[in-house]
């Protein structure tokens, strides 16, 4: 991922190091149940310990020789316990030397997949947090600016008024679904598995792996094959694309609530910043475009790691290649949304005046609903009841008031009095049932 859509949370998990130092996790807890086994003389393991550390160049030098990562990192390793080049030929004559237990009755996958897990689950919990942070603004938005009537719309034309804080109360709910999801992604993809090449256990039994996995903070996976079952990995990115699409959602309901013809908020203008370099004028929802333009690359990111569930037999190689882009790269910039948009809201103008015009911009008309229940209260059936109101509300569309062309109507005359309408017609009548209160969790 690019610098500019990183956040310096996911950073810490997902750089190189960083994975780097999750497979050395891994290879000591390895090596301590082992230990624990009785397999391992624990003077080796505290060489192990003392000894086992990684660089990354070194790394790269080998792997140009293995053209494997994790042999190379494992090499890496045992040079560093035993003093002797990992390239070097006097490394095959090595006896007895505590190196030799590194990467011990495992394969590459139960170091990679265990520690991918903690990474995973890690960055669940990161990404929580700015969540958190994302929905406290909301609920700031909701206390300032909840009571706020403003119309509402459908298909992008006038419908009916609603609040404010109808809007933003639907965004912070949908933000909580999706709290709720990736905590059960985290759950879900929180195993590991110490089960070697076929996940047959064949070198190292399960009490060895539920050593290791409870070290580590992970369960042990109850079948795997080489590999973790990619169903758990595809669900929670699955997760992160629908939390990026109401994040989208939302962006876009700001972009299109700052359109010109609207102008119901506006984005933060900072001193000195540059809306467009040929029109000085411009201000533009661009914080709201990047949220909805990354959206995009979030969804085709699913798409891929979908396509990983299958693997031929017990694995193939198809899915290593792919996960190293889709994964850290998801998790940036679904984080980096997440932040973005708490950014929007901390600076969000909403603007009173604008909102009042466009509320009263169709007189009563949006209230004809109204007129038409009423109507079939009084007993008119519901299609007479519909064509009345719209005769009246045609009429608006012309030019008349819609009270006025309502009582002229002969329906509407004989069954509603004048005050009865007034009544009907009034926007605290409307609004009487909308959100008044913070969401449960909300505060």
């Amino acid at each position: 991922m690019i610098e500019r859509y990183t956040t310096a949370g996911m950073t810490a998990i997902w750089s190189r190091d960083a994975k780097y130092r999750r497979w050395l996790e891994v290879e000591i807890a390895v090596c301590e149940a082992w230990a624990l086994a009785g397999v391992i003389p624990h003077d080796d393991l505290a060489k192990i310990r003392a000894g086992a550390r990684f660089d990354l160049e070194r790394c790269d030098e080998i792997e140009a020789v293995t053209r494997h990562d994790l042999v190379a990192f494992v090499r890496n390793l045992s040079e560093n316990v035993s003093g002797v080049d990992a390239l070097s030929p006097d490394l095959e004559r090595l006896e007895n030397d505590a190196s030799r237990w590194i990467h011990f009755g495992v394969t590459s996958y139960d170091i990679i997949d265990t520690a991918l897990a903690t990474m995973l689950r890690d960055s669940c919990d990161v990404l929580a947090e700015s969540l958190a942070v994302l929905m406290a603004q909301v609920a700031t938005l909701f206390e300032k600016e909840g009571a706020r009537p403003c119309i509402g719309r459908t298909h992008g034309v006038h419908a009916e008024a609603i609040t404010f804080g109808h809007k933003v109360q639907g965004w912070w709910l949908e933000l909580q679904r999706s709290v709720d999801r990736i905590a059960q992604g985290k759950e879900e993809v929180s195993v590991g598995k110490v089960s070697g090449a076929v996940g047959i256990h064949a070198h190292a039994d399960c009490e060895i792996e539920a050593m290791v996995c409870e070290r580590l903070g992970v369960r042990p996976d109850p079948n795997s094959t080489q590999i973790v079952a990619r169903d758990r990995h595809a669900h929670l990115l699955c997760t992160l694309g629908v939390l990026a699409g109401s994040l989208e959602r939302i962006a876009t309901e700001l972009r299109n609530l700052q359109r010109t013809e609207i102008m119901e908020v506006q984005e933060e203008f900072a001193p000195g910043q540059t809306g467009s370099s040929a029109m000085p004028h411009k201000r533009n929802p661009w914080n709201a475009e990047t949220v909805c333009g990354l959206a995009r690359v979030v969804r085709g990111n699913v798409h891929a790691m979908l396509e990983t569930v299958t693997t031929w037999h017990e694995r193939d190689l198809t899915n290593s290649s792919l996960e190293r882009i889709v994964l850290p790269d998801t998790f940036q910039l679904v984080d980096f949304m997440v932040r973005r948009l708490a950014k929007i809201l901390t600076g969000l103008t909403v603007m009173h005046g604008n909102m009042e015009t466009n509320l009263k911009l169709m007189g009563d008309l949006p209230f004809s609903e109204h007129l038409m229940m009423e109507l079939v209260r009084c007993g008119l059936s519901r299609e007479g009841a519909y064509k009345a109101a719209q005769r009246a509300a045609a009429r608006s569309w012309a030019g008349e008031d819609f009270r006025a062309a309502a009582l002229d109507d002969p329906v509407v005359a004989s069954r509603i009095a004048p005050a009865r309408l007034d009544e009907i017609l009034r926007l605290e009548h409307h609004l009487r049932n909308a959100p008044s209160n913070l969401a449960p969790g909300m505060g």
